[in-house]
């Protein structure tokens, strides 16, 4: 589906009834899409507002921690695929409105359309109703990203790669192997591959979490086992 027919299911998703019908029907509009609106300005006005509704919910949530790590939680929070995996758990890909040329391309599954989409809708909800709306969507939307105590952590994966290639091995591989769980909560097991090394699996909330968390079990395995740091 790439229309607005099922106004009712949308609105769940968001949890928002718009008033001004447009402004959603403009922030689900691909450029594809003939007619000359489109999302792209309300996507300009979306990031804004999410930087906000993110830094204020880290500030509030997490009194003791220092502004070095809230930063990088923030930066990691409203990066590009973290707007697309949140698009993909609530279920907003299906409304996006591409064009026949855009959808044969691919589109519904590429990480920046996704992105961009999600920040329109939140730039569609605050101007619909205000900051309390956006926020109460953005809260909901990325409860379980938020929760993900990996996020602003030393990056594991990076640590990993770094370790491989100093010995000379190849790129670390991840493998999705499990994923549990219903869609606003879902639950997934990645495994990582160093040559030479069995695999390890790590569980968490998220792809990047679960791999972020075998990437660590791995590395704290492997430095363990060699000596090294």
């Amino acid at each position: 589906m790439s229309s607005l027919d099922d106004l009712d299911g949308l609105y769940s998703i968001l949890g928002h009834r718009f008033e001004d019908l447009s402004l959603l029907t403009e922030a689900l509009t691909h450029p594809s899409m003939a007619g000359g609106v489109n999302y792209q300005r309300l996507e300009f006005l979306g990031d804004r507002v999410l930087g906000l509704i993110i830094a204020d919910l880290l500030y509030t949530r997490s009194p003791t921690v220092k502004e070095g790590v809230l930063a990088r939680q923030l930066a990691d929070l409203v990066r590009q695929e973290a707007l697309a995996e949140v698009a993909q758990t609530i279920g907003l890909v299906p409304y996006i409105r591409l064009a026949k040329s855009a959808e044969d391309d691919g589109g519904r599954s590429k990480p920046a359309i996704l992105a961009d989409a999600c920040e329109a809708v939140i730039g569609a909800l605050y101007l619909d109703s205000g900051l309390e709306a956006a926020g109460n969507f953005i809260e909901r939307a990325w409860a379980s990203l938020l929760n993900d105590r990996t996020r602003g952590m030393r990056d594991a994966k990076s640590a990993l790669q770094e370790w491989a290639q100093g010995k000379g091995y190849p790129t670390p591989s991840y493998r999705e192997t499990a994923r549990e769980g219903p869609d606003h909560a879902p639950s997934f097991t990645v495994e990582v591959e160093v040559r030479g090394h069995p695999p390890v699996a790590g569980s968490g909330p998220s792809k990047r979490a679960a791999e972020m968390l075998a990437a660590d079990i791995l590395l704290k395995k492997v430095q363990t086992e060699k000596g090294t740091e």
